[in-house]
């Protein structure tokens, strides 16, 4: 059978901007050892648990069937979602791990208009185990986030001759589908029998914002007068409006807006033209918290921490900085620290010699 899991380089960080330390989430969080240094994976050893889907901010890797199981989410009346060890009472999933933060939130929204159950299987007998605790881990951190979510249900009954049921509400288990009596056209069938001979068909697939976001986006949209926990960024005072956090961020959910020097008498050929100011604009829906603006910022000026987000914050623009940027008062020349001078003008006289971070 033709392995579910598929890499989309076009998703890839790593691939939408080159960073100095890569991103290497997929390899390092895969229980299997599945991942080779070059994203390639070895379907032999992969068990479609889905670590790798979990962790990765941007759907580098994705199981193909997850529109499928969006589609369920949306047209089904009770959503009712189960492992291959656990009883086949609704649409299969190949493990909890697959859920990450977004998705669990969507299951979380859809709760409020309809029953949502999980039926898992004894996950610590389960090989997938670690994909599945990474997910438990998830969940338990919207629920401290979140405390009055609305509830999902989980049962844990491992086959058909189990009839004791243990209900949970902080808990959490997923590979095929149950699509009812769902009539596939020729045209469908046809392209699922070519993909089950040349699996990477798919894997090139690119779109900006995650599937889950979206699917966070969409369900949130119903109760837009709600707010939902959200890791957002924060910028301190000790921001020197450099912009280069607008520059390195892959998903381009920062934006800089700059208003330079316009007066031609006053403007000397020598020097930069000055920058007389600069406003950074968040978009959070694009934001996938890779945390490489914070790595980057030199002041250590930015920092994530979730904040209650309306719909309508959650798609806007946020207005989160709006400041001048740094010039050396002796040559003009731009500065990106907390310095009066440059590098150059710092060091070149021992007797105006100041301090200067690197």
């Amino acid at each position: 059978m033709t392995c579910q899991m598929v890499y989309h380089n076009g998703n890839c960080l790593n691939t939408k901007k080159p960073y100095a330390r890569a991103c290497k989430l997929c390899i390092e969080s895969c229980p299997h050892q599945a991942i080779s240094e070059y994203r390639e994976l070895e379907t032999n050893r992969c068990t479609e648990c889905g670590a790798c889907m979990a962790v990765c901010p941007s759907n580098g890797f994705v199981d193909r069937t997850m529109d499928n199981l969006y589609n369920y989410l949306l047209e089904a009346k009770e959503i009712v979602l189960n492992c291959p060890r656990a009883v086949p009472e609704g649409f299969e999933i190949s493990c909890l791990g697959i859920l990450d933060r977004d998705s669990w939130m969507t299951l979380m929204l859809q709760a409020k208009e309809k029953n949502v159950r999980i039926i898992a299987g004894v996950c610590s007998e389960c090989e997938d185990r670690p994909a599945c605790a990474a997910s438990v881990q998830a969940f338990n951190k919207i629920h401290l986030d979140w405390p009055d979510h609305p509830p999902i249900h989980i049962q844990v009954r491992p086959d058909k001759e189990c009839t004791l049921e243990q209900e949970v509400s902080e808990r959490v288990g997923p590979k095929s589908i149950n699509q009812g009596g769902t009539r596939t056209g020729w045209r469908q069938k046809g392209r699922q029998k070519i993909e089950e001979w040349l699996p990477r068909m798919t894997a090139d697939e690119a779109y900006p914002i995650p599937k889950s976001r979206l699917w966070l986006i969409e369900a949130f949209q119903k109760s837009a007068e709600d707010t939902i926990p959200f890791h957002a960024l924060s910028v301190a005072d000790s921001c020197t409006s450099c912009g280069v956090c607008a520059a390195i961020c892959p998903q381009g959910a920062l934006l800089k807006r700059e208003e330079r020097t316009a007066d031609p008498e006053t403007e000397d050929p020598t020097k930069e033209e000055k920058i007389t100011s600069m406003r950074l604009i968040f978009e959070p829906q694009k934001c996938v918290q890779c945390h490489r603006c914070v790595e980057t910022c030199r002041t250590k000026a930015l920092s994530f921490s979730y904040k209650p987000l309306a719909h309508r914050l959650l798609t806007g623009k946020i207005l989160i900085h709006e400041g001048t940027p740094k010039y050396c008062r002796q040559c003009g020349k731009r500065i990106f620290d907390n310095a009066e001078l440059c590098l150059v003008c710092s060091t070149s006289d021992p007797d105006k010699r100041e301090f200067f971070s690197l």
